[in-house]
This record gives C-alpha cells, sequence and structure tokens, in this order.
C-alpha cells in the first residue's frame, strides 16, 4: 500500500530526530544569546546593587540571524512543508487506486472479502489520521505566509523596519503574523478534536463534562 508508512516513525527515530532538532534550533540561537550580558547597576539613593539584562549591539550577528534564522530557514521548512503535502495527497490518490483495485478482485472470494473488510477499517483509521496532519499542515502554510513577507521584506529594504520610514507597515505586518500564530495554535485544537477520540475523551474528561451519547467520543 503506498501509505504504510508507519515502520519508518518509530519511537526511538522520533525521540532521536526531535532531540536532534532541538540542539539545532538552540544551536542556531547561539550567536543572538551570546549577545545578552547580565550586568550590575546601583541605586543610587539606597546604594543597592541590582542585576539587569543588558545586550551588546552587534550589526552582523543581527544581519546573519535575520538571513538564516527569519528568512532562509523559514522558506526552506515552509517549502517542505508544501512538498509534503503535495506528497501525501498524491499517496491518498495511489492509495485509493490501490484499495479500489482489491475490492474488486476480492468481490468474488468471501474470504478475501472479510479481509478486505478489516483492511478498510484500519485504513479508514490511518486516512482520517492522514487527513488531520494535511489538515494541520495547510493551517500552518497559511499562517506562516505574513511572517515570511515581513522577514523577507524586512532583509531587502533596510526601511522596513522598527524606527525606518516604513515603521507603520512593520507593525501592521508584525500584528498580523502574531494574530496567525495565536490562531494557528488555537485551530489546532479542534483539529485533534474532531480527528483524534483519544484526544478528544482526554480533553473532555479534563474539563470535567462528558456527552449524553457516548458514540460521541468514540
Amino acid at each position: 500500500m503506498p501509505l504504510q508508512f508507519k515502520s519508518v516513525f518509530t519511537k526511538s527515530r522520533t525521540v532521536t530526530a526531535v532531540l536532534a532538532l532541538f540542539v539545532l534550533a538552540v544551536s542556531l540561537h547561539v550567536p543572538m544569546m551570546s549577545m545578552f550580558r547580565i550586568a550590575w547597576s546601583t541605586e543610587p539613593q539606597s546604594n543597592v546593587s541590582f542585576p539587569y539584562v543588558t545586550r551588546q549591539s552587534s550589526d552582523s550577528i543581527i544581519r546573519i540571524n535575520d538571513m538564516l534564522n527569519r528568512t532562509s530557514l523559514p522558506w526552506i521548512n515552509f517549502i517542505v512543508m508544501i512538498a509534503c503535502v503535495a506528497i501525501i495527497k498524491l499517496k491518498l490518490y495511489q492509495s485509493s487506486r490501490v484499495r479500489r483495485s482489491q475490492t474488486s478482485t476480492s468481490a468474488s472470494n468471501p474470504k478475501q472479502a472479510h479481509e478486505g473488510l478489516e483492511d478498510q477499517g484500519r485504513s479508514s483509521k490511518d486516512l482520517r489520521v492522514i487527513q488531520s496532519v494535511v489538515l494541520i499542515c495547510c493551517i500552518f502554510i497559511v499562517s506562516q505566509l505574513p511572517f515570511l513577507v515581513y522577514s523577507t521584506g524586512r532583509l531587502i529594504n533596510p526601511e522596513f523596519d522598527v524606527f525606518k520610514k516604513l515603521q507603520n507597515l512593520f507593525y501592521i505586518f508584525t500584528t498580523t503574523s502574531q494574530t496567525f500564530s495565536y490562531l494557528n495554535v488555537s485551530v489546532n485544537i479542534f483539529v485533534y478534536y474532531n480527528y483524534n477520540s483519544k484526544y478528544r475523551s482526554i480533553f473532555l474528561s479534563m474539563i470535567k463534562w462528558k456527552p449524553t451519547s457516548t458514540s460521541e467520543v468514540k
């Protein structure tokens, strides 16, 4: 079957991939984090010292961070996400063709027909998982667009920034980007609730509310 990929995403591989991505993300932001220092200041009236965070200005580090972390990598992520969605849609089409061919060939054999019904039940569950993944990816793609627009524009046009000539337009795009980011994480809850029965059951138990019909949580 074109969508048999469960053996690829094992628990050990998933943990390794998540840890590797975490280390990579932290490493990419080390130069920016190195700009911040803890300094001490003294209150003249009380003569009490207190720490505060200060940043050492470095235009080269900021420029590299804008080019790499805020423009290049998000665009790569965006393109890869679109490619993955396209591949999944293609595999879904191929899988549906395989299932239709298997259904037609097993119609004359009762044993094969029974096995086909079991496979169809499993495949329908897998299909809902894939649909939820595709939907989440599409939501992410749409929500990422404003950020990509303003980060790329900020890199191309130096006036498109804070305290510059186009700062009002910059504020509009940054606010829109933040709003879309909040909507992204907010809408995902409803996607999981609709497609994942276990998530739905745990969510309802957390808010101490149970539906009148048990079929709604199956």
